[in-house]
């Protein structure tokens, strides 16, 4: 039976040009590109050595092509003509090429290394430059396993990923435009077949494509949370051990890791039937150049080496797309951190200084909060109209219901939080007109959890002020009754604390932070329930700093214990969001009524304390 093979072949330039038109669309929607593009700042300062590291790849895959033409010629000379000199010069020119090949591979890999590291380092900086920019709020939205897989692992993950593939990308381009000639050289009949073929690995890619964006998504979210496990654990190792949790929290971790098991073996069903898939297309096609070439020598329009070089050709053009599957996660990962990192350096803060913020540079009159509206989610008002006035110089006391609203007014005033509606003043002047940095740095606070960094002493109490003298840390260790302490520790100022302060006792903590906003010298000081957590011997300690601390300064008191706060110039009681009663200590027992009942309870309580 004879076949039409050239009617057939001279109809495939047709089908070519429509390849070329097709991968050129493809081209243009390339994911690899798009995402080069916007890397691209991040690129540029190293595109020098960049652009070394790319251009050896240009070789190293060209290279592949000359690897085979050499088969030809030893085909043809030493195994049809039997040309013994081919036969000793032709292995040593495919080694010698091979070297070459080898030393290009790893010089590449170092340069695509060193830029792919300084692109990962300018990432997670311009990162953590947006995650110290952004809201309180965004942090009480986000906990601490997302921002590690957001911040940090999408980094590594984008750049590393965005320059071994920009590099193998390249790398195959060029093996590929040169095993295409190598292919069209020797028989390019049949290369119109082989390219016709590789049409066919487009669609399921792209199949394969959409079905991974979900689940990667969700492998996500579940490696954010078990991060998030790993980091609970660690902080609330003592409370897991009092509470007999270790079962609780074997079983959520079990069923975390079941999860990431199910999302792993969809991820397996729905992308690795691909490879599988290219085996059978590219067996289809070689079987087709067999078949066709085999008429080709049989008819004398090729030769035995012209057949040889095309097949090891094809072999070489074919042999990486059987791992596409496999290479493909890895390709789609990279770009959809590249996706998530660029979701994030698009946020913006909600809280942000205009145009014209001006700087804050003293307070000379007052502190006013004029209707004042407030709400943490939409539609749930915590705040309703307050109306307050702190002259300087002068302490103000919240006191009421837990959950009232008093910590969420000390957070109002240094915009850790904006208001819904109305103003804080400072002086006449809107908070809002007021640059954040120069308002807070006339702040300072004291919580009741005051949150230590790890390092030494000396360098906790620098928070405050970075360029403080060694008199100025001493005499604030002297004024929060810490000295004697810190004189003990074995490398004094330079003692480690531990990681948040583990190494100190909750008073020695209260303390650190006071010493804190002493070199701090703030004119306003904000201490919110800075003496609830501890004992009594601790506090009577903790209030003598606290009352050296609050001289001369502007001060909000936010107290538990009413008998800290009897001195204060104006007592506001915050009931439920609203300023029910306000005056002095005695004039509000005077009033019987909502501040009268929380002193009668707690002085009823400390009666029966005594007793």
């Amino acid at each position: 039976m004879r076949l039409n093979i050239p009617s057939c072949i001279i109809k495939l330039p047709n089908i070519y040009n429509y390849l070329l038109f097709f991968m050129k669309k493809l081209l243009q929607k390339n994911l690899l590109i798009v995402n080069f593009k916007r890397m691209w700042p991040y690129i540029k300062p190293y595109w020098g050595r960049a652009c070394l590291g790319v251009a050896l790849t240009v070789p190293v895959g060209a290279l592949d092509g000359v690897v085979a033409m050499f088969l030809k010629p030893f085909m043809d000379k030493v195994m049809v003509d039997k040309q013994p000199h081919f036969s000793a010069l032709i292995p040593f020119l495919i080694v010698g090429f091979t070297i070459v090949q080898g030393v290009l591979i790893y010089a590449s890999n170092y340069f695509n290394t060193w830029v792919a590291n300084k692109i990962t380092i300018s990432v997670k900086r311009k990162l953590y430059d947006k995650l110290l920019s952004m809201d309180t709020s965004y942090f009480d939205r986000n906990n601490s396993g997302t921002i590690l897989m957001r911040y940090s692992n999408d980094a590594e993950t984008a750049s590393n990923g965005l320059i071994d593939n920009l590099k193998q990308f390249l790398s195959k381009t060029f093996s590929s435009i040169s095993l295409v000639f190598v292919l069209f050289y020797n028989a390019w009949q049949l290369a119109f077949i082989a390219i016709a073929v590789l049409a066919f690995f487009v669609y399921p890619m792209s199949i394969v494509r959409k079905k991974m964006k979900d689940i990667m998504t969700k492998t996500v979210g579940n490696l954010s949370y078990v991060m998030t496990i790993y980091n609970e654990t660690f902080a609330g190792n003592k409370t897991i051990r009092s509470f007999t949790l270790e079962d609780e929290f074997k079983e959520r971790f079990r069923d975390v890791t079941d999860m990431r098991f199910a999302l792993a073996m969809n991820l397996v069903k729905g992308t690795n039937w691909l490879s599988p898939l290219m085996h059978i297309i590219m067996s289809i096609g070689i079987a087709f150049v067999i078949g066709c070439g085999s008429y080709l020598i049989v008819s004398g329009k090729i030769t035995s080496g012209n057949f040889v070089a095309f097949i090891a050709a094809l072999m070489m053009l074919y042999t990486p797309l059987k791992s596409v599957g496999n290479n493909y996660i890895s390709i789609q990962q990279s770009f959809l951190a590249i996706d998530r990192i660029f979701d994030i350096l698009d946020l913006q803060p909600t809280i942000k200084d205009h145009a014209q913020a001006k700087e804050l540079k003293e307070i000379k009159k007052d502190i006013v909060f004029e209707h004042v509206f407030f709400e943490y989610t939409r539609g749930r008002e915590v705040l309703h109209d307050i109306n307050l006035e702190i002259p300087v110089g002068s302490t103000i006391a919240l006191v009421g219901n837990s959950g009232g609203g008093k910590t969420t007014i000390s957070a109002l005033l240094p915009r850790l939080y904006d208001i819904k509606k109305g103003a804080i003043k400072i002086d006449g002047s809107d908070i809002r007109d007021i640059s954040q940095k120069s308002l807070r740095r006339h702040i300072a606070m004291v919580f009741q959890d005051n949150f230590l960094f790890s390092g030494t002493v000396r360098e906790n109490i620098l928070l405050g002020n970075g360029h403080a003298s060694e008199e100025t840390i001493w005499q604030a260790l002297k004024n929060s009754c810490l000295d004697d302490f810190v004189k003990g520790l074995p490398q004094k100022l330079d003692t480690q604390i531990g990681e948040r302060g583990i190494l100190l006792s909750g008073g020695q903590k209260q303390r650190l932070a006071i010493a804190r906003a002493f070199v701090k010298n703030a004119p306003i000081v904000i201490l919110d329930e800075a003496t609830s957590a501890l004992d009594n011997k601790s506090e009577k300690v903790v209030q003598e700093a606290l009352d050296n601390l609050m001289k001369n300064r502007t001060v909000i008191v936010i107290a538990h214990r009413l008998s800290t706060i009897q001195n204060a110039d104006k007592i506001v009681v915050i009931n439920d969001g609203k300023v029910v009663e306000q005056g002095t200590h005695e004039e509000l027992l005077k009033l019987h009524g909502a501040y009268y009942s929380l002193y009668s309870m707690q002085f009823k309580k400390q009666e029966k304390g005594n007793a």
